[in-house]
């Protein structure tokens, strides 16, 4: 078992950034450094998504540190082009991330250095490449294995087809058939309007979804983060980034809202065997419910750490967890969208070399 200083767990967007504000810092890769991710590939959750979606319809991509983005042809599908574009950073950065590795674990190492000193205690990391001890921790896990699905009467019951964004293959898998889509994020929405011109598809969310028709400006972006960021310093769930931006009354949304493709209904209160029912006792024959519900932070591997607050959420200070300042976390809660990654990354980056080299 070997000791390095930092390890970085996950090689997306917050994991490239962090890593890049490690580097000029002080910490290079080996003996100080490691990287870490279960993907097969660079890329992140991007390798995963559908081929429909195209980079004109992503909900935004920031460069990465020290590098702007390459042209990118807006009718390319984001599965390649994002992946694409984070192996070059990678190359061109000399970043070494090891992969496919997954983390099955974080815990406090049984022997340590320095047991008098509580701050510098090493932390144990258990992967499926092996086993090694660390200074501190940069979670960059994100929510993309984690897909949430909620719970409804009846689901058991259906005789349909149930499947989640996770697993969403496009819209031709749906030609012919009846689809109720669950969720009011970007998601359900986009799902709708791609779905329409191929099946017949009824919107279904909790709330009424929050529409606005001005452009996401810096202003907008920062007060959505702020409200995120309060849940999070509270040690409250996260809501996602998101979420909490609401959709755009303009576009492909704003005409599908016009036209009535995005027509808005109430949850429904059970699934019967043919399709949702309400409480008003109307029901809609369905084929298939595509749930677009959210996923939530991959943080599982850390419980041996008791970060959770009393709350069921990780407060945090900035990107440090309030609760074992060895351990930070970006992508996560204000910082899970690109532009916060990059940002996070940098903040952890700078806080870890002031706590690890104070001299």
């Amino acid at each position: 078992m070997d000791d390095v200083d930092v390890t970085v767990i996950g090689a997306g967007q917050a994991g490239l950034s962090t890593t890049f504000h490690l580097r000029p810092l002080g910490l290079q890769h080996g003996r100080h450094l490691r990287v870490v991710d279960a993907e097969d590939g660079p890329g992140g959750a991007w390798r995963h998504r559908w081929s429909t979606l195209t980079m004109d319809r992503v909900n935004g991509i920031f460069a990465l540190p020290d590098q702007q983005q390459d042209p990118v042809d807006d009718a390319a599908p984001a599965n390649r082009a994002v992946p694409d574009w984070f192996a070059t950073y990678e190359q061109r950065q000399g970043f070494e991330v090891l992969r496919p590795v997954e983390v099955e674990r974080v815990a406090d190492a049984e022997e340590q250095h320095d047991p008098d000193d509580p701050d510098h205690r090493r932390l144990e990391v258990t992967t499926s490449a092996g086993t090694w001890r660390t200074r501190a921790v940069v979670n960059a896990t994100g929510t993309w294995r984690r897909p949430y699905w909620p719970t409804a009467p009846g689901m058991r019951d259906f005789a349909g087809r149930q499947l989640h964004t996770h697993d969403y293959p496009g819209p031709q898998a749906f030609r012919g058939q009846r689809v109720v889509v669950v969720g009011g994020g970007i998601s359900g929405a986009g799902h709708v309007v791609e779905l329409a011109p191929v099946a017949t598809t009824r919107w279904v969310t909790r709330r009424e979804p929050q529409w606005h028709g001005e452009e996401f400006t810096e202003e907008h972006g920062r007060a959505v983060v702020a409200r995120v960021e309060e849940r999070v310093r509270r040690g409250l769930r996260p809501r996602s980034v998101v979420s909490e931006t609401g959709l755009p009354d303009r576009g492909r949304f704003g005409e599908a809202r016009r036209t009535g493709v995005l027509e808005r209904h109430p949850m429904f209160t059970r699934l019967e065997r043919d399709g949702p029912a309400w409480a008003d006792g109307s029901r809609w024959p369905a084929d298939v419910v595509l749930w677009a519900t959210g996923f939530r932070p991959e943080v599982d591997h850390l419980a041996p750490l008791r970060l959770r607050s009393e709350h069921g959420g990780i407060a945090l200070e900035g990107t440090r967890a309030v609760r074992d300042r060895r351990v930070h976390l970006v992508g996560f809660g204000p910082s899970a969208s690109t532009v916060g990654a990059n940002r996070a990354g940098r903040a952890a980056a700078v806080e870890l070399l002031r706590w690890l080299r104070p001299d």
